[in-house]
């Protein structure tokens, strides 16, 4: 497989998924509002049976809820859907998306912060965040260190299939520009606050013109 990839790929590419990320940080704040981790929703949550625990060593303490379960599994089938689609599979289009999706993961969930009323940047902090309270480095929390270095050991796999460092490069890149566009998504935050607050003012919510009267 041909695994190099021109400068307009890679701009393609990375404002495509960071703009995935974007829409799913949005939907998961429609959905969640203030409270994180699924604190409110009407979902399960397990901590105690054994694949509750594993997923806990691997989540840093996060408890299991069938809300995560889906959120995490829905990407990364779509991340595959190309493969379905007729893109050739190798291991270093694979090592491709799976380096990717880890990024992406860590990027969609900065997103939720960086956008969320409730936090901010200001707020982002390990005081403010139950379900990342276990140990930070500077700014973030560790969980986005681990994923970082995990993606670039997967993209380091593909040096099995093809010889060279190719995925790696390609992968750098595709970091460094979802990175930017989170920096500039950070300035650019408070803008979609006052959109979210506006669309919220008192009075103008139209629930009752759209929903059906409560039967007594």
């Amino acid at each position: 497989m041909n695994v190099a990839v021109s400068v307009w790929d890679h701009v393609l590419r990375i404002a495509f998924l960071f703009a995935y990320a974007l829409l799913f940080a949005a939907v998961e704040i429609e959905i969640e509002g203030p409270h994180g981790w699924a604190e409110r929703l009407p979902t399960w949550f397990r901590v105690t049976p054994l694949y509750a625990r594993v997923y806990g060593i691997l989540m840093r303490g996060k408890p299991l809820t069938g809300y995560h379960l889906v959120m995490f599994v829905l990407p990364l089938w779509s991340f595959h859907i190309g493969f379905i689609g007729g893109v050739p599979w190798s291991w270093a289009a694979e090592a491709t998306t799976l380096s990717a999706y880890i990024v992406w993961v860590a990027i969609w969930d900065l997103l939720w912060f960086v956008l969320n009323p409730r936090f901010g940047w200001k707020r982002f902090r390990r005081d403010e965040v139950w379900w990342h309270a276990r140990a930070w480095i500077g700014r973030f929390p560790t969980d986005y260190y681990s994923a970082m270095v995990t993606s670039f050991l997967v993209a380091a796999t593909g040096v099995l299939s093809t010889g060279t460092t190719t995925v790696v490069v390609n992968h750098a890149v595709f970091t460094a520009g979802m990175s930017l566009l989170t920096v500039l998504c950070v300035m650019a935050a408070p803008a979609y606050m006052r959109w979210y607050a506006h669309m919220r003012r008192p009075g103008s919510d139209e629930r009752s013109l759209a929903l059906p009267p409560v039967r007594e």
